[in-house]
């Protein structure tokens, strides 16, 4: 019962000196240009229809549409597509970046926050940026060493990294520029999200919330780092006074003290939206920490701004509006996904509009000038409320739902999200939205015995709880939704085995592009679902692709590689890993081919099982709380980081000291001496050698 529950909680995660030490690791000229390299403002942004062959930020435009006017790529011909070109970026941990296009050049990450400027032509490196990121930081992110890519400005290239650092580099040489410490060292902060930039200030959040964290955003002068403003998600030490009316407001929603001094959580990790006309600043906000309301705020309250939608004065960063999607969140719904802004007909009116497919397993639109709540329908299976007030959008919360300490709730959709970072697109031409969605359910309880660790997990979910009968039909499975906005309906779904699947691009060619968690790259008609054209992708595909000119050809490109929270766990999910990180770069009559898939490698003998039961029940134990978020739930590794099963023999000769003391930190592996001594090492060893000759069995 123990593990089960324990298993199931590690799914989830189914996360301003100036110094110029950082150093740059390969350096080459960018092509002759008579403009300066991404030399790209919030006016060429506002009119980015007007030149769509570039892709200047994250969405293609501050409404964040990820949708291509291109239509080169059509329909009739889309079954011509071929490889034009790949670039494979070292580490196989996954990648989720959004490549950024400006006038013939790629500018792309990595693991680590490696920074890449390519020719969008031909692929060759211009240059490469190593900002030399913690490599043992990791242990204090959610979900891996993965971001979500960079952002371009009046010459600079900008982005976060996995240690909280803002940093800005030359475009044209690769050279740091600035970079600006953004979060407290000293706390489990970490970015993977990718920045905006509006009026030349830089915005940038920071994840952390299963730590115990106070979550932010903040803005930073584009030519200096220098901190503008920042917004607190959810208030602090109330005997401090608080930073503005918006942080008193919401000081009421939470009870006890334990939420400010362990920080509440409400990290913005991830989504950001831009009207220019309003001057507004949306973004979403994470999930609560603990998880249960009744820890962290003893006597109730909706816990504001913990999972909301939040307008600011992208000036000054004044509060102006607020929608919460789950009052007093219990069930890691962070509402932090893609936001589109668009112009809907709804009722015979005119709106403007904000929609978002969420976590909870609702797609929600409001209007984005007052925050009103205009609609939400369920696109999977839910049973966590049992309705949504039509004029509020306020949820009713199921008691069923309100999970306890000694048995388990299985509630729908799970932590892992009916849909998570994976972008949308929003097709202007028909008003459809395509979007990735999943099913996928979780039994939830709470210790309530528990006590926060500082610089650790802290989902206070029980070791102990009984686990219901329904928890063993929990299933998952993974869609691409075709949906209606205005019906509230899909107009068609393509249904997939496997949950985690890619991004969505769609174009003017009728077409809709992407990456799914077995390995391939396909391209449907965006009218009707029909598939068109596939190709292996030798790894999954969770990043959305992106569409661009690069001498009047038109090319799809997306980034490839298999990582974050549901790849670290679940190991044993997808069938198909290379072991590379690429960035793949299609376009009509490409011929270019991928290298053959690598042997599969010898597995050595591992060392006979000699340890006690209860040593090898003990290690079980630290492993699923310390290892499984890395290494997989069962020991089975997704294929970014090594099979603890097939351990060479040096590997176990050094077991105790690598784990104690981080003699392999460079690689990633962070030292775990400051929470585990000798014999939990051993005990954990023990395990790892016990799973490995069941596996052989």
């Amino acid at each position: 019962m123990r593990r089960f529950v324990l298993i199931s909680v590690l799914l989830v995660l189914a996360a301003c000196s100036n110094d110029q030490s950082s150093q740059q690791t390969s350096s080459e000229s960018a092509p002759t240009s008579a403009a300066p390299a991404a030399n790209v403002d919030g006016a060429r942004i506002v009119a980015a229809n007007a030149e769509p062959g570039n892709w200047m930020t994250y969405g293609r435009t501050y409404g964040e549409d990820h949708y291509s006017p291109l239509d080169q790529i059509t329909t009739e011909n889309a079954k011509q597509l071929g490889l034009a070109w790949h670039f494979d970026i070292p580490d196989a941990r996954g990648l989720e970046v959004t490549p950024i296009v400006v006038d013939g050049v790629m500018y792309t990450t990595g693991n680590y926050n490696v920074l890449y400027a390519l020719d969008a032509k031909t692929g060759e490196e211009l240059w490469s940026y190593d900002p030399q990121v913690r490599r043992d930081w990791g242990r204090y992110s959610c979900c891996g060493t993965i971001n979500r890519g960079p952002a371009v400005w009046k010459g600079k290239v900008y982005e976060g990294t996995l240690d909280g650092r803002l940093i800005a580099v030359d475009a044209k040489t690769g050279k740091l520029v600035w970079e600006t410490q953004t979060t407290d060292p000293k706390k489990a902060l970490s970015i993977t999200g990718a920045p905006r930039i509006i009026k030349d200030k830089v915005l940038i959040g920071a994840g952390g919330a299963e730590f115990g964290v106070r979550g932010y955003i903040s803005a930073y002068d584009a030519e200096t780092g220098k901190q503008i403003w920042r917004f607190y998600t959810v208030p602090g030490d109330p005997s401090k006074g608080f930073e503005n009316k918006a942080m008193e407001m919401a000081a009421k929603t939470w009870t006890g003290d334990r939420w400010w001094k362990t920080g509440g959580g409400g990290t913005v990790w991830d989504s950001m939206s831009y009207d220019p006309d309003l001057n507004l600043l949306y973004f979403g906000t994470g999930n609560g920490s603990e998880w249960a309301r009744e820890l962290r705020s003893p006597k109730g309250g909706d816990n504001l701004f913990l999972t909301s939608i939040v307008a600011v004065d992208a000036d000054t960063g004044k509060y102006v509006w607020h929608f919460q999607e789950v009052p007093a969140d219990q069930w890691d719904y962070d509402a932090c996904q893609q936001m589109v802004l668009a112009d809907l007909v709804i009722d015979g009116k005119q709106r403007k509009v904000l929609m978002q497919a969420a976590k909870d397993g609702y797609f929600y639109i409001l209007d984005r000038t007052n925050g009103q709540f205009i609609s939400a329908t369920p696109f999977v299976k839910t049973n966590w409320n049992n309705g949504i007030d039509p004029k509020t959008g306020r949820p009713d919360v199921s008691k069923t739902a309100l999970y306890g300490s000694k048995e388990a709730s299985v509630v729908w959709p799970g932590p892992l999200g009916a849909h998570d970072w994976q972008s949308m697109s929003f097709d202007p031409r028909s008003g459809l939205v395509y979007f990735s969605a999943q099913d996928q359910g979780f039994a939830y309880s709470f210790d309530p015995n528990w006590k926060h660790k500082e610089m650790q997990w802290n989902l206070a979910q029980s070791p102990d709880a009984k686990t219901p009968p329904e928890a063993a039909q929990i299933t998952y499975r993974g869609y691409l939704y075709a949906w209606d906005p205005i019906a509230g309906k899909p107009v068609w779904t393509v249904d997939y085995d496997d949950m985690w699947n890619g991004g969505v691009l769609a174009t003017a060619g009728n077409i809709v592009a992407q990456g799914t968690a077995d390995g391939r790259f396909i391209v449907y008609r965006s009218d009707n679902g029909q598939k068109l054209w596939e190709t292996p992708a030798q790894t999954a595909v969770m990043a959305g692709p992106i569409s661009y000119l690069a001498d009047g050809e038109q090319y799809i490109a997306v980034a490839a590689g298999w990582g974050g929270s549901v790849p670290l766990l679940g190991g044993g999910m997808t069938p198909v890993h290379s072991g590379n990180n690429r960035i793949l770069v299609y376009k009509l009559g490409g011929t270019a081919k991928l290298p053959p898939m690598p042997p599969a490698p010898a597995i050595p003998n591992q060392p006979p099982v000699n340890a006690p039961p209860e040593m090898i029940a003990k290690g079980g134990a630290l492993y699923d709380r310390y290892c499984s978020n890395c290494h997989g739930i069962g020991v089975i590794s997704g294929g970014m980081i090594p099979d603890l099963r097939h351990m060479r023999h040096e590997v176990h000769q050094s077991f105790v000291n690598i784990v104690l003391n981080g003699t392999r930190m460079r690689k990633g592996m962070a030292a775990f001496g400051d929470i585990l001594d000798e014999k939990d090492a051993e005990a954990i060893h023990a395990y790892i050698i016990s799973v490995a000759h069941e596996t052989e069995n």
